[in-house]
């Protein structure tokens, strides 16, 4: 049985930033009670005309020419997006059209922040089973064009990313193991409608604007906590191993006291944690794996390397997935 291992990886970031400076000028708010409450500085958002699966595409370029194969190699596209382009066509079919990847299967999946854990999951089962040997996991979010901007408790989170990591059948071990779950109690802890009307949802948006997303910040920073930090042990305990033999821990980027309570609970020194979060804030499900691709370029994770990574978001969803690099 082949392994399923990460050959290469890409991400792609919007140009334009939005610092905390020009959030004091549109809401009740300053940098100081941003940067203190979130850790925040700054994050990138889309052009008006750029969309997710613009950015997706050039993510997966990037993650492609990286695990030097060509888009004809790839066996399937897999896409997790709360902010799709279209409820269809697939945005994971316009970015198969837009690379030329002809021979690729391709759909798309949501489990909010935690999808490239779930895209990992779902691509080490296609690679063990021996249906494919080549598959691009692509998450992206234009969260910029879902955020009220009128709701300062929010709209000081979100940024835009896309990260892409291509999964090939190996020898060599990779994927070591995945855990990822749902609480559906907690699903109105955090909700951007589509066709659903509901009043008592829009009466909790300043905005009045269902297409925007809503949080329970301190329900889901409760659950967050909690849920990263379990994960982490689960995937830990079934590969019988311990933080010492991990390198690094790649968390969802939602905010700085999440991230913060949730090393705690771990146990772990903040030198063992990859944080981008100052520069780019909450991207959803494109936070890990555009920290991971940074990650890389920049030296942290190196050949041999163990790491995990682990996240949480909507739904409520939970999941981490130990590497060996």
């Amino acid at each position: 049985m082949a392994n399923a291992k990460i050959t290469g990886v890409g991400r792609y970031i919007p140009e334009k930033v939005l610092d905390n400076a020009y959030f004091e000028s549109i809401v009740d708010t300053n940098d100081e009670w941003i940067t203190r409450r979130t850790g925040i500085k700054e994050r990138h958002v889309s052009a008006p005309d750029e969309y997710t699966t613009d950015m997706a595409t050039k993510a997966a370029e990037r993650a492609i020419k990286d695990a030097g194969i060509t888009a004809e190699d790839l066996d399937l596209i897999i896409l997790g997006s709360v902010t799709p382009d279209y409820f269809t066509p697939a945005g994971a079919c316009v970015v198969q059209a837009n690379l030329g990847a002809v021979n690729a299967a391709a759909f798309d999946f949501n489990s909010a922040c935690t999808g490239f854990i779930t895209g990992l999951t779902i691509a080490k089962q296609f690679i063990e089973n021996g249906t494919y040997k080549n598959i691009l996991v692509i998450c992206a979010d234009v969260l910029s064009k879902a955020t009220d901007y009128a709701d300062r408790s929010t709209c000081i989170l979100f940024g835009d990313a896309a990260g892409a990591a291509v999964v090939s059948a190996s020898e060599e071990t990779g994927i070591i193991t995945t855990e990822i779950g749902a609480d559906g109690t907690g699903a109105l802890a955090l909700t951007q409608l589509a066709y659903r009307d509901d009043e008592e949802e829009l009466e909790k948006r300043v905005s009045k604007n269902k297409e925007t997303i809503w949080m329970a910040g301190q329900a889901v920073m409760k659950f967050a906590v909690k849920a990263m930090a379990d994960a982490s042990q689960k995937v830990l305990d079934n590969a019988g191993l311990t933080y010492d033999d991990i390198a690094l821990v790649i968390p969802h980027q939602a905010n700085y006291r999440i991230v913060d309570a949730a090393i705690k609970r771990m146990g772990i020194t903040q030198d063992k944690v990859f944080l981008n979060l100052e520069k780019f804030g909450n991207t959803s499900a494109s936070c890990i794996p555009s920290s991971l691709s940074q990650a890389v370029e920049q030296g942290r994770v190196k050949n041999g390397d163990k790491i995990i990574l682990v996240g949480f978001g909507g739904g409520l969803t939970w999941g981490a997935a130990l590497l060996e690099w």
